[in-house]
């Protein structure tokens, strides 16, 4: 999978959020808002292919989670994406 083009993530009064790429293509009802760990995760899978399997790995590398957690989360990320129209399958 990959992270659909034209979409860029901007930091609005402390919030990371996923909105459209240019300002005449902002639909406010559809923000795409993101904790740390997300926005993280956003930047570095920008313009890369990837799988679970290479989240997971990213996200154990760089904290104290287990494997176990970090497969859950990556699940619940990635549905929250593909649901939000943010992943090219």
């Amino acid at each position: 999978m990959k992270l659909k083009e034209g979409f860029v993530m901007r930091e609005l009064l402390g919030q990371h959020i996923i909105t459209g790429d240019g300002l005449s293509r902002v639909d406010f009802s559809k923000i795409i808002s993101m904790n740390d760990t997300a926005a993280w995760l956003w930047e570095q899978l920008q313009g890369k292919e990837f799988s679970e399997d290479d989240i997971a790995r990213l996200l154990t590398g760089r904290y104290d989670v287990t494997e176990e957690q970090a497969r859950t989360d990556v699940g619940t990320l990635t549905e929250t994406w593909r649901n939000a129209g943010l992943l090219a399958e």
